[in-house]
């Protein structure tokens, strides 16, 4: 019994659109729902959010393809201007009719993107049903003139066409209301992948030669050594696809059969510990790790970045960690006067004197909140940092280090009063 049905497409057609997106059938029924018929006015505007990899394009990209709905598909980060996008959706409008690719025509304004997108639509003969305009990594047309957003958000309005503005983010939508107020688009969230879906998604690319169980034993031996550090499913591809044949090998010379999942087990283990070390990295190509596992080398020879003494943190991790220090030691009143270019004047005050000081790294690290925290990485960073799930992630994980530091030290943590603190020594340690 197929989970996706819709009076308007054929039932062998929705069949294939939900073998094609494992996992994601209440999503892609939503998206029909919403959808109706070709003909049909849809609503003008969707937003829908997800953590990194959870499936947001490439949904709307297969559901679209599969139902031969009319569609342009741009990336935000390609086509950083307001200009630039604009004329994007131009061309791929037109990119059907050969009269219109031979003359561009430039658009300075949403005022002339909105003439020629009538044209546009009139000329490919799209009066008749629903066009698409789909926008991935929408966050970036925050930085963007402050009448973009909302001018995508009622272009079904400003157009009178039958259009509809998809809109694919990481962060949610509060962060891109403005004040001043807009339309409020339809929300879809995409929540991750459970460990049952992505053990679902990976055992479908199991090669032709080798049983379905044989495959699926395998990435559930893959997903149980990685999926506490890394739950992106492209990555978990590509670390299921380098190292099957290492899995493979005792099967290939007779030494076991695909039962024994024991001798298995022994002979990818110490590859799998290789392969932790470089995750997210790709420091070296595949057909280099392939080299690297026929010599059986030790992870000590690998040339790459953990090759190293050190493995560098991720970039805003770094300034997280110095922002964090400096809320720990520095008190309160001083942010004002450390953080802002225009703090204008400061009082004097009966300083205490020299020798009767007492400095703050023999007092220890104080307590602060993660408001202060941010507050301060976003002053000490040049370029504009998005409040996105990975800057949490990182603050997580960071937390969770230095919870795994305390750990023998009851008088430090002391339940739900504890706060966090970042001490020098703590920093060192992560530092090695």
């Amino acid at each position: 019994m197929p989970n996706l049905e819709h009076p308007a497409y054929p039932a062998a057609t929705l069949l294939h659109l939900e073998s094609l997106v494992p996992c994601r059938e209440s999503q892609v029924s939503m998206l029909l729902s919403i959808f109706g018929e070709r003909q049909q006015f849809s609503f003008p505007s969707i937003f829908i959010y997800g953590h990194t990899s959870s499936g947001k394009t490439y949904v709307i990209q297969t559901l679209l393809n599969t139902l031969q709905l009319p569609h342009v598909f741009v990336n935000c980060v390609e086509y950083f201007t307001s200009r630039l996008l604009l004329e994007e959706i131009l061309i791929q409008l037109q990119s059907s009719s050969e009269a219109e690719q031979t003359s561009h025509v430039p658009c300075d304004t949403f005022n002339d993107f909105v003439r020629l997108f009538k044209q546009a639509v009139t000329s490919q003969e799209l009066q008749d049903q629903t066009l698409y305009i789909v926008l991935d990594r929408a966050e970036q047309l925050r930085e963007m003139e402050a009448n973009i957003l909302p001018a995508f958000l009622r272009l079904q309005e400003l157009t009178d066409r039958n259009v509809t503005v998809v809109l694919l983010s990481e962060i949610v939508w509060e962060l891109f209301r403005p004040n001043t107020g807009c339309f409020e688009p339809f929300t879809l969230y995409f929540p991750d992948y459970s460990i049952g879906h992505l053990q679902k998604i990976l055992s479908q690319n199991h090669p032709p030669e080798y049983s379905a169980d044989f495959y699926a034993a395998y990435i559930n031996i893959l997903l149980g050594v990685f999926y506490m550090v890394c739950r992106d499913l492209k990555e978990l591809q590509h670390l299921a696809a380098l190292n099957f044949s290492k899995y493979c090998e005792p099967v290939v010379r007779g030494e076991a059969n695909e039962r024994d999942t024991r001798k298995l087990w022994k002979n990818i283990e110490p590859h799998l510990k290789k392969a932790m070390q470089t995750v997210y990295l790709r420091e070296i190509s595949s057909s280099q790790w392939e080299r690297l596992q026929r010599d059986d080398r030790e992870p000590g020879q690998l040339k790459g970045l953990s090759a190293h003494t050190h493995v560098e943190l991720p970039y805003y991790s770094k300034f997280l960690l110095i922002a964090a220090y400096l809320a720990s030691y520095n008190p309160v009143r001083t942010d004002k006067r450390f953080f802002l270019k225009h703090h204008g004047k400061i009082r004097k005050t009966n300083f205490m004197k020299k020798h009767e000081k007492t400095s703050n790294h023999l007092l220890g690290p104080k307590p602060f909140p993660l408001d202060r925290l941010l507050a301060i990485l976003y002053s000490i960073v040049d370029n504009r940092v998005a409040p996105t799930a990975n800057i949490f992630s990182q603050i997580t994980s960071l937390v969770t280090l230095q919870l795994l530091s305390m750990v023998g030290h009851n008088d430090q943590l002391d339940g739900p009063r504890y706060k966090c603190t970042v001490s020098l020594d703590f920093i060192r340690a992560i530092a090695r």
